[in-house]
């Protein structure tokens, strides 16, 4: 293996590239393949899926020409989903019912059980996600190299808990601080065969990243003190709830407010602003992405990344439109589809012995038909989501992406095999698993 390593160039300015291969319509039609498979056999054909899925991705990922590889095992899957879920079944059971005892025999209600219960499945919900990445990185080589994440699932739970209530009493302001060292307990414990990467910077370069959503909240805000306080929108030193309900309605009919009403065009502000924050989170996300990818590396490696946000940002735009247009149609179709043939009470959850009005087939025919449409529908979401966001962001991300510094390579060593009881079990009973 270190031979083969040793084949780098370590001299090319421009760093060694990352390729990506794959082809829109070759994926488009494997999502539709398994998705459809998973339908059928009532979702258990679902790790299989994601493991077609996975491997297709990583193989049109290619650092140096070079294939990336998933060997994860969907029978490894299935079982650690099996074992997950009986232990959630046991923890939250027990949990529910201390939890339920103690609120009814000290607060005799039961809002604070559910409160502590909610409360006490988040920890677990972030010990699933950093097992989710263990496995994937474990089961993820290039040129026969393993990658790797060391343990750390209940530091990684404890981390995200403080970070998570910092960034909440600070009412966001110390977000960034969150996504960083999040980011570094992971990136410091993330291994390349025997090579351990490192994540370097300070937490405040992600405050770049979050310009676009600082400046759409301070549009938002100032907008609001300009209309609601500074300017008023409504004239009027008696204003009620019911006076603001009963003039939006007269002004809905075309008659005129029951208060004088100045500049009503300026509410064109908080649409904007409310477009600049969607704008501002994509953007967030990925640029911070990018930020701390130039600052992670190992012992002669380097990571650079020329992402794109304003690209991404169209990718989801755009892909999303795609996606929950035909999502939107679709269901409006099949509703309009059950009215027409079953009548609007069956529709509504009535009972009736009417049959198919248009077309004269039985009540239980009709419902299988509209069932399988509407599982048509959501697998064709998928597939399409698939298709126009996941798709276009990993080409992006991974043609953007090279190693410029790359002569650590000829010393790595292979790493043991991580083994997993559970494998993305967790991830899957809490749906963590459902991205590739």
């Amino acid at each position: 293996m270190k031979d083969a390593l040793l084949t780098f160039p370590t001299t090319d300015p421009s760093g060694l590239p990352v390729e990506f291969v794959g082809k829109r319509g070759a994926l488009f039609w494997l999502a539709l393949k398994t998705g459809f498979l998973t339908i059928i056999t009532l979702g258990f054909y679902r790790f299989w899926m994601k493991t077609r899925l996975r491997r297709w991705f990583w193989s049109a990922i290619r650092p140096g020409g070079h294939p990336m590889e998933y060997v994860g095992d969907p029978w490894e899957k299935l079982l650690g989903f099996f074992i997950a879920v009986v232990i959630l079944t046991f923890y939250i059971g027990i949990i529910n019912l201390v939890l339920m005892f103690v609120s009814f025999s000290v607060f005799s209600s039961a809002s604070i059980g559910y409160l502590a219960s909610f409360a006490g499945i988040i920890p677990v919900w972030f010990y699933a996600r950093y097992r989710a990445r263990r496995y994937v990185l474990a089961r993820t080589r290039w040129r026969g190299v393993r990658f790797g994440l060391e343990k750390g699932a209940w530091g990684y739970a404890g981390r995200a808990m403080l970070h998570w209530t910092l960034t909440i009493l600070t009412i966001g302001l110390l977000w960034p601080r969150m996504t960083f060292f999040l980011e570094k307990y992971i990136t410091d414990r993330t291994y390349f065969g025997s090579a351990r990467l490192h994540q370097g910077g300070h937490w405040t370069m992600l405050y770049r990243a979050a310009i676009p959503f600082i400046l759409s909240l301070l549009i938002l805000g100032a907008g609001a003190a300009w209309m609601f306080w500074w300017d008023p929108l409504v004239v009027s030193s008696d204003i009620t709830i019911e006076g603001i309900t009963r003039s939006f309605d007269e002004m809905m009919d075309g008659g005129a407010p029951a208060f004088p009403v100045v500049g009503i065009e300026r509410l064109v502000v908080f649409p904007f602003g409310l477009a600049g924050l969607l704008y501002g989170a994509i953007h967030y996300r990925f640029v911070s992405k990018r930020l701390m990818a130039n600052q992670k590396t190992s012992q002669g490696i380097t990571l650079s990344s020329q992402l794109s946000g304003p690209r991404v940002v169209s990718i989801y735009v755009f892909g999303s439109f795609i996606a929950y247009l035909f999502l939107v149609l679709g269901i409006f179709c099949l509703g309009l589809l059950a009215v027409v043939n079953l009548g609007p009470s069956v529709v509504m959850g009535i009972e009736t012995d009417q049959y198919g009005a248009r077309f004269d087939l039985p009540r239980a025919i009709w419902l299988v038909l509209l069932a399988g449409i509407y599982l048509t529908v959501f697998l064709m979401w998928n597939v399409l989501y698939s298709t126009f966001v996941t798709f276009p962001l990993m080409r992006h991300m991974a043609k953007t992406l090279s190693l410029p510094e790359r002569y650590g390579l000829q010393v790595v060593s292979q790493r043991d095999r991580d083994t997993f009881a559970e494998a993305e079990g967790f991830a899957e009973a809490l749906d963590l698993g459902a991205a590739i």
